[in-house]
């Protein structure tokens, strides 16, 4: 038989977890039609393998991708990853659903996190898939309802519970966001609107999902004194009474006091587990994190939307409680190491020269302390401005990337480094997590994890997770998102200094069949799709 493409001189790991093994993909209908030994076999293009595993597109599980796919089609720093399928809407973050408010309310709340150029037409998840879809995409797309937009879309956005008519509403339309397509619910605990949520709201919206067929909840969990576990604790309580599995986001240990005992967070996934949860987590391989600096302000001072957040700036007692607040530290957690926090991005013009420095050294600059540094870019960028925070230790790191249940997930967005990106340096996850994950913990660390582990964590296991029984292995009738990588080359290149840089030893990245990375070169096709769940 003829096909439209044959990979051929492979190596074969197919996602499951199972020993890799010689072989020829054969690929026709953007879907993999035959494996074995299929050399002598017509095809319309041949991609020689020799030397390269041929590996399941990554399923990058933990992406804030929703809008920069509008601006950056090709999606370019995940691309050229391996990257084929974005799960955005994390953290609480997603653009839709805008509901009673509009979405000139949810953009003018959320904006400062999802950025992006791009005029917001949609209120509903379907409707803002059909602008991605009609708009073209280099790469697929898988979204998340959150639950900072659903409190925004209902007007709950004071620090306080939401009412019974507000909850019933944002039951309403975390269904209808389901039902459209969406794979799960996602919170922000340590961020405002969804820091206002208990978990009994919570629970609650998660039981309104419960019915849908694998859709799960998702969360980035409480940072409060105190809560190193409980927040974990929490989760696994709001999966078991809200009848839906877990995913938990971006595991770490940030708090200093804690390093060196990562075995006791997982403890508790493991407990949830032994108690008939489905709960799992997600893990990026570095030892800094990405973050807004409004996470180092009260969670008070924010409540109300951006409007209202912004004028309690203008009143210079409010200012002062917040500041002596952010000094001792937020809630009354550990106070910031100001010379971690490094600013990746902001949009005004007038602050660029600030990018690449420490909150620190902005308030030396400035002739003030760190805290009223912070809260000037905050006020001067209307909360647009995000930092690099350097607060991770590596002997954690590999813990939480090596245990069974770790998904890998980038945290990162999918950009181009001439796009709106282009004059930020954002963290370097966004164009080097997969290969990290393959050159520095599989390749020079194989103690951490084997590669047929780290494609199962990359590829497989997220497949499972979002229930996408057509791509995460390679496997005959299954979609084509492909990755062919040299697995005694790959490695990322981007720094925290340089971030956009492509990695190297990754020539192909096939989506639905089709070139995306060709050779090493980004083919500007569009095959990429938004995924629906159940779809």
């Amino acid at each position: 038989m003829a096909f439209d493409i044959l990979i051929v001189n492979g190596t074969v790991v197919d996602g499951t977890g199972g020993p890799r093994y010689k072989a020829d993909v054969g690929i026709s209908g953007g879907k993999i039609s035959a494996i074995g030994n299929l050399g002598d076999a017509e095809a319309a293009r041949k991609i020689d393998a020799e030397g390269h595993v041929i590996s399941p597109g990554f399923i990058d599980m933990h992406s804030h991708s929703d809008v920069t796919l509008i601006d950056d089609p090709g999606g370019e720093s995940k691309a050229y990853q391996g990257v084929t399928t974005e799960v955005t809407g994390n953290c609480a973050y997603s653009p839709f659903p805008a509901g009673p408010a509009g979405v000139k309310k949810l953009r003018a709340d959320i904006g400062g996190v999802l950025i992006s150029s791009a005029e917001w037409t949609w209120s509903t998840m379907d409707e803002w898939a059909t602008v991605i879809d009609t708009n073209g995409v280099s790469i697929n797309v898988a979204a998340q309802v959150g639950n900072a937009a659903l409190r925004i879309a209902v007007g709950a956005t004071e620090n306080r519970p939401a009412n019974p008519d507000e909850l019933k509403e944002m039951q309403r339309l975390a269904a209808e966001a389901i039902e459209q397509g969406a794979f799960s619910l996602s919170t922000g605990l340590s961020l405002t609107p969804s820091s206002y949520s208990n978990t009994e709201e919570v629970a609650a919206l998660c039981q309104a999902i419960s019915h849908y067929p694998g859709a799960f909840y998702v969360t980035h969990a409480r940072v409060m004194p105190g809560w190193h576990i409980k927040c974990i604790e929490e989760a696994a309580e709001i999966g078991h009474r809200g009848g839906v599995p877990v995913q938990f986001s971006h595991m770490a240990t940030t708090e200093r006091f804690f390093y060196g005992n990562p075995e006791k967070k997982v403890a508790v996934v493991e407990k949830a587990r032994a108690d008939g949860l489905d709960m799992t987590y997600d893990v990026y391989p570095y030892t800094a994190a990405g973050a807004g600096i409004n996470q180092t302000i009260p969670l008070w001072f924010q409540e109300g939307g951006l409007d209202a957040y912004m004028g309690r700036l203008r009143d210079p007692a409010l200012r002062k409680k917040a500041r002596e607040e952010m000094t001792i530290g937020r809630e009354g957690g550990e106070p910031p190491l100001w010379d971690k926090w490094v600013i990746s991005n902001v949009m005004s013009e007038a602050n660029k020269g600030v990018i690449g420095r420490s909150i620190e050294q902005i308030g030396k600059d400035r002739g003030v302390d760190p805290s009223e540094a912070a809260l000037q870019l905050v006020e001067e960028e209307r909360d647009s401005v995000m930092a690099v925070v350097h607060n991770r230790v590596e002997e954690d790191v590999r813990y939480y990337l090596g245990h069974p249940q770790a998904m890998i997930g980038s945290d990162g967005n999918a950009v181009s480094p001439d796009g709106l990106y282009s004059e930020f340096e954002p963290h370097p996850r966004f164009y080097g997590t997969y290969p990290r994950i393959l050159g520095r913990y599989v390749r020079e660390q194989p103690s951490v994890m084997s590669l047929e582990t780290a494609i199962y964590k990359m590829a497989g296991f997220p497949a499972q997770r979002l229930s996408l029984s057509d791509r995460g292995r390679i496997a005959e009738g299954l979609v084509a998102d492909i990755v062919v990588f040299d697995p005694d080359t790959v490695i990322d290149q981007a720094t925290f200094e340089q971030p956009h840089q492509f990695p190297v030893g990754i020539p192909h990245v096939l989506v639905a069949g089709e070139p995306v990375i060709l050779n090493g070169k980004h083919t500007n096709a569009r095959p990429g799709k938004v995924l629906r769940r159940g779809g």
